[in-house]
């Protein structure tokens, strides 16, 4: 008989004795030696990366640091810390505000863009909107001629040798997009970031990973900022100024329902 396999299965990260392996790589090697997103890939993909894909990645992390107080995530983080949390369940909180509408296109982008790669992106985009299915990684609420962060995202990936086949087709689907709706929805950051991953080689069911890494940061600098520069309980509304009531209006208990409380 073989050896039984055990419940609990990795490859990712080991210890042997008292030294942590991670990818084979001794932890210790790796401290002082890797950059922070360097060692992201490795933990990630498995292997060391090249100096462009490390730049590469890196950018696509700056690109999602931060993007302002509004995002559902930030808001979630510091209401919860204003309820007289600490900066662990903050951040906590606003990673779980991350959805399909504020960070989660990025997955949906990626699957989009590795399943349809090889067909006819006006053919793709027709097929989408004919049966009302929404294309992940275009539009956005400010950006209407086009995204800045694509945009510089773009250039790099060009530099570095990473604008393929996912870049172009990301593009042409925009086209498309415009051509059948008559209206442009421009390919937005989790669109080029999904088209550059895709283009590096990762699976579309990291998607949303990429997004959490880079985003974590920001959330801890709001979640901080809450917690040293705000008195708790200060994101409580004003139910007069902000708030607007649509039930019904006051009324009384029906007598039926009254109960001796003597």
């Amino acid at each position: 008989m073989g050896e039984e396999k055990k419940k609990w299965r990795t490859a990712i990260s080991f210890h042997k004795g008292h030294e942590a392996y991670i990818r084979g790589y001794k932890l210790e090697d790796l401290v002082g030696n890797l950059t922070f997103t360097e060692a992201i890939y490795l933990v990630l993909k498995g292997e060391l990366p090249t100096e462009r894909e490390a730049k590469m990645l890196d950018a696509i992390f700056v690109s999602v640091v931060e993007h302002s107080i509004a995002p559902p995530s930030v808001i979630a983080a510091r209401a919860v810390v204003s309820g007289g949390n600490g900066l662990n369940v903050g951040v906590g909180a606003g990673i779980l505000a991350f959805g399909e509408a504020h960070g989660g296109a990025l997955e949906g982008a990626m699957k989009f863009l590795q399943e349809n790669l090889r067909k006819n992106p006006e053919e793709v985009v027709k097929e989408y909107l004919s049966q009302g299915r929404r294309i992940p990684g275009y539009g956005h609420r400010y950006y209407k001629e086009y995204d800045p962060r694509t945009k510089k995202l773009f250039e790099i990936a060009k530099e570095l040798n990473f604008f393929g086949d996912y870049c172009q087709f990301a593009l042409a689907a925009e086209k498309a997009i415009a051509h059948i709706k008559g209206k442009k929805l421009v390919l937005n950051v989790d669109g080029a970031i999904a088209a550059i991953v895709s283009q590096m080689g990762f699976d579309w069911r990291l998607g949303k990973g990429f997004f959490i890494i880079g985003r974590i940061p920001g959330l801890v600098a709001h979640v901080y900022e809450e917690l040293v520069r705000e008195k708790p309980f200060s994101k409580r509304l004003d139910e007069e100024k902000e708030v607007e009531y649509l039930g019904v209006p006051p009324r009384e208990l029906p007598e039926e329902f009254k109960r001796d409380r003597r």
